[in-house]
């Protein structure tokens, strides 16, 4: 069956939209602040965790066309099981609520003065309006608000750049790739990755777009994959090359906290670019770019939990109702704080869902369920001192840490993880002759 256009355009868009949330607005342009000319350095290791590993993702979806639960089955049936209970409770516990704090702090605070109790209790409100209106979902993000969503950022950015003196600042980081490997872990893209690509797969059951065959689902995946994965490269490296050469210009107050910072700079650049009217354009900007990730976190917790209690439509309607309450607490702390909150948790699950999605890409015979166990535990055993590491630092933990390379950039775990893939594969082949 041929992909149409219209289906293609409308599923692209709302993956982006999925995926671009209050991590992806307002990381990038203060990392292209701090990294001064090596913006384009940054700016490459942040695509490695924020675009390239999440399109990876969407690819191992199209390919397993399952849910979640397909990605780690080959480690153990109660491994996925865990694993897909923390992830989801991971998303609604962090990502989620901090979509409503960005949007309380940056658009509507500024203007109404509210609390954010207040805006964390409308905003879930009508986020689970939309999801348990779930069978609209896709139309709604890729008919109207992604466009509208994608039109505003190349506004921002063209007009910003247009009228930059690219003039930057002084660099403030140390390891510019390292630096934004790092930071694309923030955006919590790969994880995303995982959870909206389930959504993509049940919306376009769900939806009237008709496409059922295997093999077209699978090409309308991937394709949808790249064209968002595309877009969201275009908008966080204009993001931050516009948060670079602005940095000679806006004063972003070093002495207030980092979410604030990451506000100002926002700000300073929509007014710069757009003026006075830029203030306006970034607070719908903020709130449809969180909404839209919420939809899409919530919506994809309410279809796992479905699955797992045999398709019921009250497990789906009570899981939608605990992680919009949830968001609702959860949602009235600041950005930062959430963000400071987050670091250890993505020390921990990030790496492994990190070498799940490449192990999902590559072909079965070459992942098996041996090279996925070997691979994981190993994954699992070295990314415990990078945890403990952020939490407790101890003089102990840094002699063993020297040992490891890449250890002190909380990477450890990438070399251990590709060589016991070596190995395990090695020792496969000799079994098999």
């Amino acid at each position: 069956m041929d992909i149409k256009r219209k289906e293609l355009l409308i599923t692209s868009f709302a993956l982006f939209s999925l995926f671009f949330g209050a991590g992806n607005l307002l990381l990038p342009p203060l990392l292209g602040y701090n990294s001064g000319a090596d913006w384009l350095w940054v700016t490459v290791g942040f695509m490695i965790t924020a675009v390239v590993i999440p399109i990876f993702g969407i690819l191992a979806h199209a390919k397993l066309q399952g849910t979640l639960y397909d990605f780690g089955k080959k480690v153990s049936p109660i491994f996925s099981l865990v694993y897909c209970i923390l992830i989801y409770s991971i998303a609604v516990a962090i990502p989620s609520p901090r979509t409503a704090a960005a949007t309380h702090e940056i658009a509507i605070f500024p203007v109404f003065g509210t609390s954010p109790l207040l805006t964390s209790t409308i905003y879930f409100s009508l986020v689970l309006v939309f999801v348990l209106n779930r069978s609209k979902i896709l139309n709604l993000l890729g008919k109207f608000l992604t466009p509208f969503i994608v039109i505003i950022l190349l506004a921002v950015i063209g007009v910003g750049l247009s009228s930059s003196t690219f003039t930057t600042g002084h660099l403030q980081v140390e390891t510019p790739i390292l630096t934004g490997i790092l930071e694309g872990y923030q955006t919590f893209d790969a994880i995303g990755a995982v959870v909206v690509g389930a959504v993509i797969i049940v919306s376009l059951n769900f939806n009237n777009m008709k496409v059922s065959a295997f093999a077209s689902k699978r090409k309308l995946i991937r394709q949808s994959g790249f064209i968002a994965g595309t877009g969201l490269f275009i908008i966080y490296a204009g993001l931050m090359a516009v948060g670079a050469y602005y940095s000679s210009e806006i004063d972003i107050n070093t002495a207030l906290s980092s979410d604030m910072q990451r506000a100002n700079l926002l700000r300073g650049i929509s007014i710069a670019s757009l003026g006075e009217f830029g203030n306006t354009v970034l607070s719908i900007l903020i709130s449809l770019a969180c909404f839209t990730t919420a939809i899409g976190i919530i919506a994809g917790a309410a279809d796992y939990f479905r699955g797992l209690f045999n398709k019921s439509q009250l497990a789906y309607v009570v899981t939608a109702v605990l992680a919009s309450g949830l968001g609702v607490l959860v949602g009235q702390l600041d950005f930062n704080a959430i963000v400071v909150v987050a670091i250890p948790v993505l020390l921990f699950i990030y790496p492994i869902t990190i070498v799940l999605i490449l192990l999902n890409v590559l072909p079965d015979k070459l992942a098996t369920p041996l090279i996925f166990r070997a691979v994981v535990i190993t994954t699992f055993v070295f990314s415990i001192p990078d945890v403990i590491g952020f939490i407790s630092p101890s003089e102990g933990l840094t002699i063993l840490t020297e040992f490891i390379p890449f250890s002190g950039q909380s990477l450890g775990w990438v070399l251990p993880a590709f060589l016991v893939v070596v190995i395990a594969s090695i020792f496969q082949l000799k079994k098999s002759n």
